[in-house]
C-alpha cells in the first residue's frame, strides 16, 4: 500500500539504519528549499489552515486499511520528520508509522504535485517500526527547500495522505479532530502544554527548543515569530510526532549567539504566540 504516516524532517545528523529498500533518481517534486545560513524563514508569511489542503474524510476507504482488523489494532504513533541539517544538498524527510506503511508512491506523487523532486528514498527498520526516508529537492533548482512555507506544505501533503490511507492514525493526529474519521481522545487546545527553551550553542549561535500542540500553519508561524523580533534562523529540525508538534533551531542575532536578556525576549514572544491551555514558566 503507498501511503503516509510517519512524517519527519531532519536537520541533524544521520541516523544508522539497515536499509530495507532503496530507490535512487526518482524524480518527483519536493518543496524543501536551501539557501546559505541566517536565510531560513526571514520572510513575513503566514500559512493558515485554509491554504493548506488537508481534505475532511468521510469514511475509510477500501483502500485505507492495510488488513482487516487494522482499525482495531493499537493505533501506533505517527512521526513526521523534516531535517534541514543532515544533508547540505536536500531536505530529508522521515515518516514512520509502526509497521503499516508501505512505498508511499502515492506520497511521493503528491509531494512532485508541489515542484519537488525525491532524489532517493529507503526504508529501514529498527524496535519502533519501519521508517520511510525521502531526500528532497525543489525541482526548479535542484536545491534542498528552504521556504518555511514550501516546508508546512509538505508536512501537511504527507498528514493528509496519512489521514486519508491510514485513516486510524486520525485518532493520534491533532488535525484528526477536523480531517479524520475518529478524532483523538485528548483535547488538542487543553491537554497539552507548550514549552519553550533556549541555551547556547557555541559563540555564533544558540538553539531554540519549542514543543506544542500541533496545528496547521505552525511551522510558518514559529519562523515568523522569531524573525519578527530579527533574530535568524539557520537550520533545524521540525517534528510532528502525534499530537505534538517539536521544533529545534538554530538561531543568532547579527551573526552571535543570543545574549540572556534577548534569549528571555524571544521565549516569552513565543509562549505569547503559542499558548494554549498552560504554558511552562522556566526557558533554561
Amino acid at each position: 500500500m503507498a501511503s503516509a504516516a510517519n512524517c519527519a524532517v531532519y536537520f541533524s545528523s544521520n541516523t544508522n539504519c539497515l536499509t530495507v529498500f532503496e530507490i535512487k533518481n526518482h524524480s518527483l517534486p519536493a518543496t524543501f528549499v536551501s539557501r546559505q545560513p541566517n536565510t531560513f524563514g526571514r520572510r513575513s508569511i503566514r500559512l493558515s489552515s485554509s491554504t493548506t489542503g488537508i481534505n475532511p474524510l468521510a469514511a475509510p476507504s477500501a483502500t485505507a486499511v492495510e488488513n482487516d482488523g487494522s482499525l482495531l489494532d493499537t493505533v501506533p504513533t505517527p512521526k513526521v520528520i523534516i531535517d534541514q541539517d543532515s544533508d547540505p544538498d536536500a531536505t530529508i524527510v522521515e515518516i514512520t508509522f509502526g509497521d503499516r506503511l508501505g512505498a508511499l508512491l502515492d506520497t511521493m506523487n503528491a509531494l512532485k504535485s508541489l515542484g519537488l523532486n525525491v532524489t532517493k528514498a529507503n526504508v529501514y527498520l529498527d524496535s519502533s517500526g519501519k521508517h520511510n526516508k525521502f531526500s528532497i529537492t525543489k525541482a526548479s533548482t535542484g536545491r534542498k527547500v528552504e521556504d518555511p512555507e514550501l516546508l508546512e506544505a509538505i508536512r501537511l501533503t504527507i498528514i493528509n495522505n496519512l489521514l486519508e490511507y491510514h485513516p486510524e492514525s486520525s485518532s493520534q493526529l491533532a488535525m484528526g479532530a477536523t480531517f479524520g474519521v475518529e478524532p483523538p481522545k485528548e483535547m488538542v487546545d487543553v491537554d497539552i502544554a507548550t514549552h519553550v527553551r533556549v541555551r547556547d550553542d557555541g559563540p555564533d549561535r544558540s538553539l531554540l527548543f519549542v514543543e506544542t500542540a500541533d496545528r496547521p500553519g505552525l511551522l510558518v508561524d514559529i519562523v515568523k515569530t522569531v524573525t519578527d523580533i530579527n533574530i535568524a534562523v539557520e537550520s533545524g529540525e521540525f517534528d510532528t510526532e502525534g499530537l505534538l508538534a517539536k521544533a529545534t533551531f538554530h538561531v543568532n542575532y547579527k551573526g552571535k549567539a543570543l545574549i540572556k536578556p534577548l534569549q528571555q525576549v524571544l521565549a516569552n514572544s513565543l509562549r505569547y504566540f503559542l499558548r494554549r491551555p498552560t504554558t511552562e514558566e522556566a526557558s533554561f
